[in-house]
């Protein structure tokens, strides 16, 4: 079975968090169509956040998820500190 050259590839990710609304609240503009991918950040409710990533090919669909992933963890970081003070 051969895939069609046209078909993208996808990943989905679903982060449950209490501080869901805030992490979307500073990823949401990075939200956007970036080339050869093409990401969604979505408030699945108040504590899971929604990431759809799709891209043209694998090393682009890893390169966006790299830079998602990072965001996401590094705005989750930042809720934590900012909890602690």
């Amino acid at each position: 079975m051969s895939l069609n050259s046209k078909q993208k590839n996808k990943a989905v990710f679903v982060f449950e968090t209490p501080y869901a609304e805030q992490i979307f609240e500073s990823v949401r503009p990075e939200d956007d169509d970036m080339g050869r991918s093409c990401s969604k950040v979505s408030l699945k409710d108040e504590n899971s956040i929604a990431l759809t990533v799709e891209a043209d090919d694998v090393s682009a669909l890893r390169a966006a998820l790299n830079t998602w992933l990072r965001l996401i963890i590094i705005a989750e970081e930042m809720q934590e500190v900012i909890k602690d003070e």
